[in-house]
């Protein structure tokens, strides 16, 4: 099998049929094909290449479903005669460009709906508020409207029920031929989870499952698809096969999470939460996507389990998916660098910087507080429709602050901070042309213009960014300790009145991202998965 590899520049192969104008065209081939496989993957036995075989058939009837859940009857698109309308389409799992804040580019298709499928569409805000039913905002329910019209509650696993009996049979198929216990258990659980829609068994043999040389991230998971009340999981799955080598040099940085917590730059009462330290921190090359994390921009790194119940027993699970990271790193980031930056500090812009800051910016995720300090409850119910948001922006700057203090400590030594901070500000740049209109775009936005009204970089009379790393290592910690204030006070009506004056591109950004456009960089990469 190939080793991962990008055809550069390259557009999406599709059938041969009518020509659509330029803008569209240019859209389909902003995104870089990554032809997908691993020298992993040729290492497996003969029984480990059926149980990934299997894997891949349950990832298949994943796609489906978020299919189902954010657009309705796929075969509408697949039924498009316009290669380019139905190439985007196979990307954006549906008429809406995700890289440009879900506006829609095909004629005939208005908004994206705010609440997808997972909600009736003439259904009213007002009308949900009304609804009393404890289970509405259940990740794993849909609302829908009975006989008479009234709203009510239906679980994915009676309004899934045909698709997700094949995955269940696939997983105990797989589950049967595993010889690593710990898979078997997580299978098994997970399988039990599909039926019932009760995933915390699942998650915890997920947590427990420390050996094996694969991995399966399968079923309803993250809530960014539904824009409406950020409260139903999407379909997705990953298959991953282990880095052994690079997942035992990062080991020792579990151990370490406390410690970590207890240096943030934020009042004590602000980092009063115990991260679990039987969280584990691994390498993964990826070889499938299939659902929600396969839409638009494609994920680089994964922080599961979501339920706090399970950060609080075991911690989290940081994996680390090396082939995708450096495929967006040759392709996009390096490329983007050499645009805005000035030459001289170009030498700053490093592949392992950007492997360290991803890295940490999931580690992050565990740290600060997960219950708010003054009675609001979790810091997610006193964040309402701002928590993902601003869980993504502390990520982003934990991520950074954590790496520097690790090179400070002499625990990261491949990498300078000044490496840290340039790769970090030009990875925003990266990040936002894949738009604002998601929690991920606004973080970003939040992140990037904090960083420019704080001194952190200034552009030149060429327009070229010139980063004061001091300005810039100053700006980490403040913007830091002013999210964990935010979140630990559960200060909602702050959090949304910066987020409305932050969270958007500004002229010089959109100037820049104009050059990066003219450039004929890569939005980002799509998969072609030869194995």
């Amino acid at each position: 099998m190939k080793k991962l590899y990008i055809l550069a520049a390259a557009a999406i192969a599709v059938a041969a049929c009518g020509q659509k104008p330029s803008d569209l065209k240019e859209r389909v081939e902003s995104y870089a094909v990554v032809e997908v496989s691993s020298p992993l993957y040729d290492a497996l036995s003969e029984n480990d290449k059926k149980i990934v075989s299997l894997f891949r058939q349950a990832g298949e009837i994943m796609d489906g479903l978020f299919w189902k859940q954010t657009f309705g009857d796929k075969a509408e698109m697949e039924a498009l005669t316009d290669k380019y309308e139905k190439a985007y389409a196979m990307i954006n799992y549906g008429p809406w460009d995700h890289l440009d804040n879900n506006a829609p580019f095909i004629e005939g298709y208005g908004e994206k709906p705010l609440g997808c499928q997972y909600y009736p569409q003439d259904m009213t805000v007002a009308e949900f508020e009304e609804f009393n039913d404890p289970d509405k905002l259940s990740l794993y329910t849909v609302i829908r409207r009975d006989e008479n019209g009234a709203l009510k509650t239906v679980w994915y696993r009676d309004e899934y029920k045909e698709e997700l009996e094949k995955v269940c049979a696939l997983l105990e198929e797989a589950a049967a031929l595993t010889t690593n216990e710990g898979m078997r258990t997580y299978l098994t659980e997970r399988v039990k989870a599909f039926r019932t829609d009760d995933y915390l068994a699942s998650d915890m043999a997920w947590m427990d499952m420390k050996d094996c040389n694969m991995d399966l991230v399968i079923g309803p998971i993250e809530n960014y698809d539904d824009h409406l009340f950020e409260a139903k999981a999407a379909y997705e799955c990953f298959i991953l096969l282990k880095d052994e080598t690079r997942s035992a040099n990062l080991a020792k940085y579990v151990a370490l999470l406390p410690t970590l917590q207890t240096m943030l730059p934020c009042a004590p009462e602000y980092k009063t939460f115990v991260p679990g330290t039987s969280s584990d921190l691994n390498v993964y090359d990826a070889i499938y996507y299939a659902g929600d994390c396969n839409a638009g921009s494609k994920t680089i790194a994964i922080n599961l389990p979501n339920d706090e119940r399970v950060h609080a027993a075991k911690g989290a699970r940081r994996l680390q998916l090396y082939n995708s990271m450096m495929a967006k790193f040759d392709k996009i980031m390096a490329p983007i660098g050499e645009v805005l930056m000035v030459p001289e500090q170009l030498q700053y812009l490093s592949a392992d910087a950007f492997f360290w800051n991803v890295t940490f910016h999931e580690v992050a995720h565990g740290l600060g507080v997960k219950q708010t300090v003054n009675g609001k409850g979790t810091v997610d119910q006193a964040m309402g429709d701002q928590k993902t948001s601003w869980e993504e922006a502390k990520a982003d700057i934990l991520g950074l602050f954590m790496v520097s203090k690790l090179i400070d400590m002499g625990e990261i030594t491949d990498i300078t901070k000044e490496e840290s901070l340039a790769t970090f500000i030009a990875g925003i740049v990266r990040s936002v042309r894949f738009g604002f209109a998601s929690s991920h775009g606004k973080a970003n936005m939040m992140c990037y213009n904090y960083m420019e009204d704080h001194g952190a970089f200034t552009r030149n009379e060429e327009g070229k960014w010139v980063i004061d790393f001091e300005k810039a290592a100053a700006a980490v910690d403040s913007w830091a300790s002013l999210i964990l204030e935010t979140q630990a006070t559960g200060n909602f009506e702050f959090a949304q009145q910066y987020a409305a004056e932050n969270a958007s591109i500004r002229e010089a950004l959109a100037a820049d991202i104009e050059k990066v456009n003219g450039a004929g960089i890569p939005r980002d990469i799509v998969f072609d998965f030869v194995w």
